[in-house]
């Protein structure tokens, strides 16, 4: 068998792909949690018994964790199909590494899920939340991760990483990068750790946090906390991104495409921001909480992807 490091645009697109897929299954994850839909159905793998339960498309909690369920085995099948072509065809042992460990991550994340559902109903003593429940903040953290690994496979199969076309960035920038995944990876931590406590109108007021104009919450509780952590996460990213875009974009040795992603960054930031604070402003509209969890997850897995790429240069080392 012959492994090659070469442009295989079949490969490529099909990892760009499932790179795509997966936020119609984080959509899907974020509209289910949203109605509270979660325990739509007791049972699992099947769903009150059956591939195809009676009811599903007409009645929205069941429509939302079905289909849920439905893209969450799509993506496992992607994912499989994915790792096996990287293993077959693929000169390179990191992405081969990368592509088990996706499956390996997206077998784990449908098993977390299914454990959610069996024991919804398990006291833990000393918690508000069940056992079940309690496993819907590592299953949202841990898609994340996933994400992250399947935009990295995508980086490395594309035409411009390959062809290194990308150019070379400035160790500041490099570290900068970094910095920010960092940032947007705890404050993904922190919103599903929040978003799972019931949390998201902890503090009803916004951009203060009192009625009385205040920047401090009036009292506090664990989820008070929790919710004023994740405000104080999301001005410590903005400021975080807008200085990483303001050298991304000044960084002579990088690709235009490359500097250019900069604007992207503060846009999904700034609209981050927006959607926060709609989702107070309206009452945790559905449309509005999912959007902000479906653009986290992008927002998160652009910057990964930047990030990424300016690190080429230790990914791929030159050959003799």
């Amino acid at each position: 068998m012959t492994r090659i490091k070469t442009y295989q645009p079949g490969l490529a697109w099909f990892a760009a792909l499932g790179s795509a897929w997966v936020f119609v299954l984080v959509a899907l994850g974020a509209f289910t949690t949203s109605i509270g839909a979660g325990m739509a159905f007791a049972d699992w793998p099947l769903s009150n018994g059956s591939v195809n339960p009676h009811g599903w498309l007409e009645e929205i909690d069941k429509f939302a964790e079905h289909s849920h369920r439905l893209s969450g085995t799509m993506m496992g099948l992607i994912t499989l199909a994915l790792a096996v072509w990287l293993h077959r065809g693929e000169e390179r042992a990191w992405l081969r590494r990368l592509g088990w460990w996706a499956l390996g991550i997206v077998i784990f994340q449908g098993v977390l899920g299914g454990t959610r559902v069996l024991f919804d109903r398990m006291h833990v003593p000393g918690f508000a939340m069940s056992f079940g429940q309690m496993l819907r903040i590592p299953h949202g953290v841990l898609a994340q991760v996933y994400v992250c690994i399947l935009f990295a496979i995508a980086a490395g199969l594309s035409r411009p990483w390959i062809e290194n076309t990308l150019g070379t960035a400035r160790p500041l920038v490099r570290r900068l990068g970094w910095w920010c995944v960092v940032l947007l990876f705890v404050q993904l931590t922190v919103a599903a750790t929040m978003r799972h406590n019931y949390a998201g109108l902890a503090i009803p007021t916004f951009p203060w946090s009192n009625a009385d104009g205040g920047l401090l919450p009036a009292a506090w509780d664990y989820r008070v906390a929790l919710h004023f952590t994740h405000r104080v996460m999301a001005a410590a990213i903005a400021i975080g991104v807008a200085a990483y875009g303001h050298f991304l974009v000044r960084d002579r040795g990088l690709a235009p495409v490359l500097r250019g992603a900069s604007l992207l960054l503060v846009g999904l930031v700034a609209g981050q921001i927006w959607l926060g604070a709609q989702i107070i402003w309206t009452g945790r509209s559905v449309t509005m909480t999912t959007g902000h969890v479906i653009l986290s997850a992008l927002t998160l897995a652009v910057t990964f992807g930047v990030a990424f790429i300016t690190h080429r240069g230790s990914m791929e080392p030159a050959r003799p």
